[in-house]
């Protein structure tokens, strides 16, 4: 998990579905478009997030459970 990873998955906790580009454009994940793509689709393998559709994503459940502390990262496993 990454310093980005973490204001991806809050920036959906906190907002809803969202895509990469708004995320950047908001200034709240201070990331590029392409980085912040990059690891939300890494949150897909891993189960954080799901990819809605064109572009559009939003947390899950265990993205949620990971963000209140109650989900260690180093227990997932890529899907």
């Amino acid at each position: 998990m990454s310093r980005a990873d973490d204001r991806i998955l809050e920036h959906l906790s906190e907002r809803g579905p969202d895509t990469p580009k708004e995320m950047a454009d908001s200034g709240c994940v201070r990331f590029s478009r392409q980085h912040i793509n990059q690891r939300c689709k890494k949150l897909v393998t891993y189960g954080l997030l799901v990819h809605l559709e064109n572009g559009v994503y939003d947390i899950t459940r265990d993205g949620k459970q990971y963000l209140d502390g109650e989900l260690d990262a180093r227990d997932l496993e890529a899907k």
